[in-house]
């Protein structure tokens, strides 16, 4: 359920909302999460892997039952993603640059821009990931304000890492 405010929807805490991850370059992804926390300008989600199977990355492993607690803004380009094992073992951070998130009603997208981090828990080695798609993705000439965006956006990840991302808590 949401609720309508002056400029747009907020999602009703509780609630059940499907994540839309828009990937043009991969297929999008589609999964439900519950609703933690709805602000209007940053909406807080929760759900477990979503895939029947394991999905090995080589520096980390998603696996069935690890619970995501996932991050977007409607007026930041980025999300975070908190990932934890089935016993509340913190995995690390998974970061998309994406486009501001856009919600709706029982509905949030959000629009990958194919460039991510991963922040292993330690936060020792932060990864960048998929600059080469990002830069083949023919962004910077087609919408040279958005790869200025996604730009920095990676610096304010890297700066939110350094910290464990206790400044995006709720």
């Amino acid at each position: 359920m949401a609720r309508a405010r002056a400029g747009g929807t907020t999602l009703t805490p509780g609630a059940t909302v499907r994540v839309t991850l828009l990937k043009p370059r991969h297929g999008d992804v589609e999964y439900p999460c519950a609703v933690v926390f709805d602000d209007g300008t940053h909406v807080v989600v929760r759900g477990t892997w979503s895939m029947k199977t394991a999905r090995d990355l080589g520096f980390v492993r998603f696996e069935p039952g690890d619970v995501f607690t996932e991050h977007y803004w409607r007026d930041r380009w980025y999300s975070v993603k908190e990932v934890r094992d089935p016993s509340g073992a913190l995995k690390g951070w998974y970061c998309d640059v994406a486009r501001p998130a856009r919600v709706g009603d029982g509905v949030l997208v959000s629009e990958d821009l194919d460039l991510d981090l991963w922040v292993p828990a330690d936060r020792g080695t932060v990864l960048h990931l998929d600059e080469d798609e990002f830069s083949s993705s023919g962004l910077a000439e087609r919408d040279p304000a958005a790869a200025e965006e996604a730009g920095r956006a990676v610096d304010e990840l890297v700066d939110l890492a350094a910290d464990g991302f206790s400044r995006i808590a709720v």
